[in-house]
This record gives structure tokens, sequence and C-alpha cells, in this order.
């Protein structure tokens, strides 16, 4: 019965890439965290590293997605495909690892799927490289196009008061010139070890959450460096319980009636 729970836990991590395709590795992590945290699970220090170095890639894939298609969106054709054409670089980095390029599973209960394949570290490194000349480039095509300001700025206004009534979050919240980041705010994995800032907007309006969004793909890229110069050795799995015994009061559950209801 007890083997039966941990595997209902386990079960649940392709759930969670449904939330938001675009950020099937960061929903992975969030629900293993919460797992982890009630049954007390201790994740080894390299895959504390590793799961950051996952979740940030993820976050650059995603912000590379939004600025191509905005771009498509105001007039800009061309952003939108070298978008694209480097969001790939990411996803091979993820087939790589795990052999998946949009649903991963591939976070687990208390550490990762597998340490990382030969050569992939590297991989990561020449990335690291490779983006910040295109971005310069996407910037130029963008925010340095006198019509896309035009078509944004001083557009769909969000004032912070009301993002924070609307339940705003994350960049949206963040171009509202509110400047709140779970990973500053809650700070979880190794986060409060690297250094990285948290862009705000002015305005709150469309060139905001859009500018919001295009520097924190630098600032992605700066914690992975970070990252992958602090990658220590060991395992990337916890050794996890014989026995599943949240503490009382922490759970419930659902019991399922001979109709199939709950």
């Amino acid at each position: 019965e007890k083997v039966g729970e941990l595997r209902t836990y386990i079960n649940s991590l392709p759930l969670t890439e449904r939330w938001d395709y675009l950020s099937a590795m960061n929903n992975n992590l969030v629900y293993a965290m919460a797992v982890e945290n009630l049954l007390g699970i201790e994740v080894p220090e390299r895959c504390q590293w590793l799961r950051m170095i996952l979740s940030e890639l993820q976050r650059i894939a995603s912000h590379l997605v939004f600025v191509g298609t905005f771009g498509l969106d105001v007039g800009a054709h061309t952003p939108f495909l070298y978008c694209f054409r480097d969001r790939e670089k990411i996803l091979d980095l993820f087939e790589e690892f795990c052999g998946a390029r949009l649903t991963y599973t591939c976070m687990r209960i208390g550490g990762l799927c597998g340490d990382t394949p030969d050569g992939w570290i590297e991989g990561v490194a020449n990335f690291l490289d490779y983006l910040p000349p295109m971005l310069d480039e996407i910037d130029a095509l963008l925010t340095g196009n006198e019509i896309f300001r035009q078509r944004t700025k001083n557009i769909g206004i969000m004032p912070p008061e009301l993002a924070i009534s609307y339940g705003a979050s994350g960049p949206f919240l963040r171009g509202s010139g509110v400047k709140f980041d779970l990973r500053r705010a809650q700070p979880y994995l190794k986060y409060p070890e690297v250094d990285f800032d948290i862009p705000v907007g002015q305005t709150g309006d469309c060139y905001d959450r859009y500018a919001c969004r295009f520097e924190e793909i630098r600032q992605s890229l700066k914690i992975v460096r970070q990252c992958l110069e602090r990658l220590p050795e060991g395992d990337v799995q916890a050794k996890l319980p014989k026995t599943i015994k949240p503490a009382p009061g922490e759970t419930y559950t659902c019991i399922e009636s001979p109709r199939g209801e709950l």
C-alpha cells in the first residue's frame, strides 16, 4: 500500500506538464519540490544545481516564444524565425538529457531522471556563448525598430495596483513595476547563492512586458553560467523512504465511491 502511494506521487508528474506546455520543466520541478517538502526528502546538491540549469533554460525557451510571437503580432516576421531557431537549440539539449522535447517528466521525487550525458555540460556552455550575440540581433530588430516601439509603448497600461489586484504574476507583474520574484522572495534550490537582477518596467505597458522578458533571458544566461561554474560531483537522486507518512493534517485523501464518484 505504501509503495502504491509513492507510485501515485510519481505518476502525477506528467500531469503537471499540461499546465503550461512552454514551461513543462518548471512545472515538474514545483510539484516534485512540494512532494519532497511534504515527505522531508533532502535532494542532493548536484541535483539542485542541475535543476536550476534546466529551469533557467526552460525559462529562456519560453521567453523566446513570447518575444518571437509578440514581434509577429505587431508586424515583425524575422525575429520570430530567429527566436524559434534559437529555442530549438535548447530543445536539443533537453532531448539529449531526457529524450523529450516538450513534455519531459525529467524531474523525479527526490532528484532527476538521470545524470548529464557525455558532452551535455559542454553543450550548455556552448549555448551560453552562442545566444548573447543572437539576442543583440533580435534586440536591434525589435527594440531598435521605431514602428515596434510606436505599437507597444503606452499600449495596454497595467498600473501596479491593478496588476496586483488581478493576481498577475511573473514578468507580467514585474512589467508593471512590481519587483517581486519568487527566486528572491521565497528562495529555493541554490538561488540565494547566485547573482542576478530582477528586471521591472516603468510604465506597465506592452513594451515593458516585452522588455522584462527580454532582459530575463539575459539574466537566466547569467544564472546558468554560475551554475555550471559551481556544479559539484555527486548523486542526482536522493534515497527515498520505504514508507510514505506525511505529517498528520498535511494531506487529505479523496475516496472513490463504487459509482466512480469522488
